[in-house]
């Protein structure tokens, strides 16, 4: 895939291992979200009040990781929408290539890196005010 000219950029073999890709993951975050459901439907047996206080802070933790997780979802089904409209891989900012290298770390990208540090930078900005 890295291989492949500029002008091969976003072409059917790519589209392709990029929907295997964030099927792939989605169906990861899915899995790990049960596994932490389960972990929340465990009975621990009663103990002193160290223990109860331990265990209510895992489940806050569990909690807190599954709003997180969650909250992929909607990124990886956004993803394969714009896969399927033809606009996956492209910033939608400036229409430029996002690039094969940022799509492999974050295949739910909608924007170039340029993009995303003005875009962080405007939030800072907004923040300090």
């Amino acid at each position: 895939i890295l291989a492949m000219s500029a002008g091969d950029y976003m072409n059917p073999e790519q589209r392709d291992f990029f929907r295997r890709l964030i099927r792939h993951e989605r169906r990861e975050v899915l899995d790990h979200i049960e596994q932490m459901k389960m972990q929340l439907r465990e009975q621990p047996e009663t103990g002193d009040e160290a223990d109860i206080a331990i265990r209510e802070e895992q489940l806050r933790l569990i909690f807190r990781q599954i709003d997180r997780e969650s909250r992929l979802l909607p990124k990886y089904d956004a993803a394969l929408s714009r896969l399927e409209r033809g606009e996956y891989g492209f910033c939608r900012e400036t229409g430029e290539p996002i690039g094969l290298q940022r799509l492999f770390l974050r295949p739910t990208a909608e924007l170039s890196i340029e993009a995303k540090t003005k875009e962080e930078k405007v939030e800072v900005q907004y923040r300090k005010k």
